[in-house]
C-alpha cells in the first residue's frame, strides 16, 4: 500500500491547516444542502447505528457516502461489544430506545490489526484485556481457524467471524430484542476491504441462544 502523502490530505504539521480545510468543507457542504446545518442544530434523526472498528482508514460517513446527521456511531478497537461495557451499552441504549434506528451494522474490517493481534500471542500491556475478547472469538472457532492454512486468509476469517460473534452480543440485550420484535429493528453484518473501498453483506446464522431469547 502506498504511503505516498500526495494520496492524503492531511500532510501539514500545522494544525491550524484543519481549520481551514473545516471551513472549505462546511462552506461546500452548505452550498450543497443548505437547510443541513440549521437542521441538525435542532436536532438528529439518524437511521443508523453503527458500529466499527477506530481504524482511520474506515470512516462511516465517507464510506456509506452519507451525510452529517444520518448515521450514529460507537467505534473501538476491533469493533467489540463485551457484556460489560458500559461506552457501547450506552450509545446502544441510546440509538435503540431514544433516537429509534432502523438500522444497526456491525462493521469489521479486512487488515484489522486487533484482529492480527489476536491471532498472535505476543504481549501488547494494557490493549490485551481488550483483546481477550477477540481472543475468545478466536478460541471458539479454533478448528475452523486451525484449517486455514494461508495466514492473510485466516485473518480474513476472523474478521467475519468477529463480526458475526458481536451481532450475537448485540442481539442478547434486551432493549434490542423487543426493537425487534415489536418495530422491526434490522441487525446487518458487514465487512469492510480498506484494498478497495467495497463492504460486503454477511449471511448471519442464528445464534445458537435465539430460542432461549425467543427471538426465533
Amino acid at each position: 500500500m502506498s504511503n505516498d502523502p500526495a494520496i492524503f490530505g492531511f500532510t501539514d504539521s500545522n494544525i491550524n491547516t484543519l481549520l481551514t480545510r473545516n471551513k472549505n468543507w462546511a462552506q461546500r457542504t452548505s452550498a450543497l444542502r443548505p437547510g443541513l446545518f440549521p437542521s441538525l442544530a435542532d436536532s438528529q434523526h439518524p437511521q443508523i447505528l453503527w458500529i466499527g472498528c477506530s481504524d482511520s482508514r474506515v470512516p462511516e460517513t465517507t464510506v456509506l457516502n452519507l451525510m452529517p446527521g444520518e448515521i450514529f456511531t460507537h467505534r473501538n478497537i476491533a469493533n467489540l461489544l463485551p457484556s460489560g461495557d458500559l461506552s457501547s451499552l450506552s450509545v446502544i441504549q441510546y440509538a435503540v430506545e431514544v433516537l429509534k434506528v432502523k438500522h444497526v451494522i456491525v462493521c469489521g474490517h479486512y487488515g484489522c490489526g486487533g484482529v492480527m493481534a489476536a491471532l498472535g500471542n505476543k504481549k501488547y500491556g494494557l490493549v490485551d484485556h481488550w483483546l481477550q475478547h477477540l481472543r475468545d472469538v478466536r478460541a471458539a472457532n479454533k478448528a475452523e481457524l486451525a484449517s486455514i492454512s494461508d495466514p492473510a486468509k485466516r485473518v480474513e476469517r476472523l474478521v467475519e467471524l468477529n463480526v458475526l460473534a458481536q451481532i450475537n452480543n448485540l442481539k442478547r440485550h434486551a432493549n434490542v430484542q423487543e426493537a425487534i420484535r415489536d418495530r422491526g429493528l434490522e441487525v446487518h453484518g458487514f465487512v469492510y476491504d480498506v484494498s478497495n473501498g467495497l463492504c460486503q453483506v454477511l449471511d448471519v446464522p442464528k445464534d445458537p441462544e435465539e430460542v432461549e431469547y425467543g427471538l426465533e
